[in-house]
């Protein structure tokens, strides 16, 4: 599934294609996703100028002069710039065309992707609750440990939780602990503050990097430039149980957490 740092990649791949740019019209070929796609999305986003594209957790909103399309690439979604009227294949379900002559299209093979419509994004269901963004100062080591006093569940779908913040998924919350030093299966509320400064740094560092490296490629990943990201490369535990640990040498181990394999190395993570 992509994560904030391929969200984040996508999401500066399009913008300068779209902001600026009005709609001429949308194409929606298929609306079963994981929520329908609005049956009025055309008549609503057509005419209208793109006035800019954020991105919130691991949502993208392509704000118009008035509403917003709130797009979740799913686990298997992309975006990407394409001519418009290009011919489309199986599973690009969607082309928003501008008038540069430009098309954003959707292609989405599970349909576990959103395309929804609001006019108070950030008041919609789907964000509402949401923790802060990873990348700001609203993040820090003191609100991991204010918030993980007194509970019982591992530390790492702790910080996995988005209402505690957004955008730490299973590869991007595996390395930072791996960084950090910490056992992946310890308990969230057993972990002191000087740990909990140090994993919010780490967690920090590996998503900026990511984000720089364009994300991670895992299946079929690509950016909204068509390219892939290369910071799968760079892995120290992700995808790695088995091998040597490219710290200490000692094979990493594997075990599960909140139903997602969870990498660590015995020695290095206490």
């Amino acid at each position: 599934m992509p994560e904030l740092p391929e969200v984040e990649t996508t999401r500066r791949g399009i913008a300068p294609y779209l902001e600026g740019q009005r709609v001429s019209q949308v194409i929606v070929r298929d609306r079963r996703l994981r929520w329908p796609i609005p049956e009025d999305l055309d008549a609503r986003l057509s005419g209208q100028r793109i006035v800019s594209v954020q991105r919130r957790a691991k949502y993208l909103l392509i704000n118009a002069e008035v509403g917003t399309l709130i797009a979740h690439l799913g686990m298997s979604g992309n975006l990407r710039l394409v001519a418009a009227g290009l011919a489309a294949l199986k599973h690009e379900h969607v082309d928003i065309e501008l008038e540069s002559g430009m098309a954003l299209r959707y292609t989405d093979p599970r349909r576990f992707g959103a395309m929804l419509w609001s006019t108070d994004p950030h008041a919609h269901e789907l964000l509402a609750s949401l923790g802060p963004e990873p990348l700001t100062d609203l993040f820090d080591g003191e609100r991991l440990f204010q918030l993980s006093r007194g509970r019982i569940m591992a530390v790492k779908p702790f910080i996995m939780d988005n209402a505690i913040v957004v955008g730490v998924g299973n590869i991007y919350a595996t390395e930072a602990l791996f960084a950090a030093g910490i056992d992946p299966r310890r308990e969230a509320g057993g972990i002191s503050r000087a740990r909990y400064l140090r994993l919010a740094i780490e967690i920090k560092r590996v998503l900026a990097h990511a984000i720089e490296r364009g994300g991670t490629t895992l299946r079929d990943f690509i950016g909204g430039d068509g390219q892939p990201g290369y910071f799968q490369q760079e892995l120290f535990a992700y995808g790695r149980a088995g091998l040597p640990c490219k710290v200490c040498g000692k094979p990493l181990r594997e075990t599960r957490l909140g139903q997602r394999a969870s990498v660590y190395c015995g020695a290095c993570q206490k």
